[in-house]
């Protein structure tokens, strides 16, 4: 089923997943992200691309920046293009400008999470082969703790007014340093500053990679259902392919350089990749980007100083600013459209937004694997409680037990199949094979029925995995960090409802015969050094024992069916 018909297109059979980049979907006839950004610039030149912390950047000054780090990167290291550098950093203007520098270089991006704690970068860093990074200085003391375990040679730091004048610059930075005590101490001799890596770059050539569409652009690293955390590479069709997609269903209500999108979603995350980064770039928009969407006062004083005409969220954050007095009290006469994905949207929250915003909320559905969109809600005909029509160029099969498809109505497997899926997960044909069907559909992991008019609802998703404010949790991953407790027997770790963040992680732990029995603050302590804090359990109960299949698997199923009786 494609957005205009409720038949099978088959315009990806027999293709090579993320190497196939339709006409239809670049008009343009772009072959790398760099090109969208060499075309915007052309057009919308002096225009406002990026705001955060209050600076501004503009299109042609993201274009001159990038064009000093990618100058850096050929002139003053040994990267070459292909190489890996990750970014770490939360939604500053430094971001786009690495991004590009990066891909412009010829290199590949490897996205990687701020609240990352030693044990998860140290995996990333060395699967992805990383060679470089830009971190933000708030989390450079985790990256010391792991950087010889690595293959990085180059570390390039930045803090948050790194762009800002000398004086804004001082001042702004050593508050965070010294008064709110933001930064924590680091020690990393051989780093450099963003800054001066940009000085290194000015006045330098670059030498033009040529990128082709079916190259590797990022290696977005997700959980899928299994818990280890692997690299899904996108490519640059993969991306231009979904750009153009999520585009062509925003068409109608995005106007060329007048729109302001307010972005509190890390751009590190898909999603917010995939609309502030591309999407709207392409279109010339400016993008306000927040670096801490959690201090709610903050966000919404920020909120006060434009006339915004776009919001993109999730449902904690819906259901968070509704919450807000002083949010209720903005001016919303400019806003038109409200973006939410990442998970679930409820009645509730849409309502309660629309209430409070005079805007309806228009939810889509994707997947990392997916780079992310597959469906989105058409614009003037959104149903709350689907996630609307596949995007154009995008075949779906329910698929049942026995891999045959089934007819509408029936819930089964979500496959998907399109110029948007992956190439495959980074270093594991394995893995990839078991998510790919062989006549070339990606495997979401969720269950899904297709209503007779076309749009899709999701019925429930892959069995184990928690969503806690719109990031994956895994429950072999916590279980995992929990078993090595001196204390603890086993575990088991599942996702209970929670008004804020959609679902919290709830641990069921087994004590060791004659263990002292370990308070709530200290197993929360212990989880907290070897996760990111989404992932540590907000709720833990001690067990005598846990419910097993008859071959000794733990059931969790058992476990959410007692936690809903």
């Amino acid at each position: 089923m494609t957005t205009d018909t409720t038949q099978y297109s088959g315009s990806m059979l027999g293709q090579t997943p993320g190497t196939y980049l339709p006409v239809s979907l670049n008009p343009h006839g772009y072959q790398s992200l760099t090109d969208i950004l060499a075309v915007a610039v052309k057009k919308y030149a002096d225009r406002p691309a990026f705001t955060s912390v209050g600076r501004t950047i503009t299109y042609k000054e993201l274009n001159d920046k990038s064009d000093q780090f990618a100058a850096y990167l050929q002139n003053e290291t040994d990267l070459i293009p292909g190489d890996r550098i990750a970014i770490q950093l939360p939604n500053v203007i430094q971001y786009p400008v690495v991004l590009f520098g990066a891909m412009k270089a010829g290199m590949v991006v490897v996205n990687t999470n701020p609240l990352y704690t030693p044990k998860e970068l140290e995996h990333q860093f060395n699967d992805a082969g990383v060679k470089a990074l830009v971190v933000f200085a708030n989390m450079a003391h985790n990256v010391e703790k792991i950087l010889k375990k690595t293959a990085i040679k180059q570390v390039i730091i930045t803090e948050i007014a790194d762009f800002h004048s000398p004086v804004k610059r001082l001042l702004v930075n050593s508050v965070v340093k010294y008064v709110k005590k933001m930064v924590e101490p680091y020690h990393i001799p051989s780093a450099l500053t963003l800054n001066d890596a940009l000085a290194k770059g000015i006045g330098k050539a670059i030498v033009p990679v040529e990128k082709r569409p079916e190259d590797i652009a990022v290696l977005q690293y997700t959980g899928g259902t299994t818990g280890v955390a692997k690299g899904a590479m996108l490519t640059h069709a993969n991306l231009i392919s979904n750009m153009y997609q999520l585009s062509s269903r925003l068409e109608s209500i995005i106007a060329n350089d007048k729109e302001v999108y307010i972005a509190p979603l890390p751009l590190y995350h898909i999603y917010a990749f995939l609309i502030h980064g591309l999407t709207l770039l392409e279109r010339g928009a400016h993008s306000v980007l927040i670096p801490n969407p959690r201090d709610l006062p903050g966000f919404v004083k920020e909120l006060k100083k434009w006339p915004f005409t776009g919001f993109v969220g999730l449902n904690t954050l819906f259901v968070g600013l509704c919450n807000n007095a002083d949010f209720k009290t903005l001016n919303f006469s400019h806003l038109k459209l409200t973006c939410s994905g990442g998970m679930p949207l409820t009645h509730a929250a849409a309502d309660e937004w629309k209430k409070v915003t005079g805007c309806q909320i228009v939810e889509g559905y994707g997947l990392t694997e997916t780079s992310p969109v597959v469906s989105f809600n058409p614009i003037g005909k959104e149903r709350i409680g689907t996630i609307g029509l596949p995007v154009s160029e995008t075949d779906i099969k329910i698929q049942g037990l026995n891999g045959e498809a089934l007819p509408q109505g029936e819930s089964g497997m979500l496959c998907v199949r399109g110029p948007q899926v992956m190439k495959g997960y980074w270093k594991r044909e394995a893995a990839t094979r078991e998510v790919m069907t062989e006549d070339g559909f990606l495997i979401t992991g969720d269950i899904a029925m297709i209503h007779p008019d076309g749009y899709l609802q999701i019925v429930d998703r892959a069995k184990d995995m928690i969503i806690v404010s719109g990031f994956n949790v895994y429950p072999t991953e916590v279980e995992d960090c929990l078993s090595s407790h001196p204390a603890i027997l086993e575990s088991a770790a599942i996702g209970v409802p929670d008004e804020k963040a959609g679902e919290a992680v709830k641990a069921f732990v087994v004590l060791k015969a004659n263990a002292q029995k370990p308070d709530v603050s200290e197993l929360r302590a212990f989880c907290k050094e070897n996760l990111a804090a989404y992932k540590v359990p907000k709720y833990f109960e001690l067990r005598m024992e846990l419910p097993k299949t008859n071959v000794g698997k733990v059931l969790r199923r058992a476990l959410r069916e007692e936690e809903q009786a």
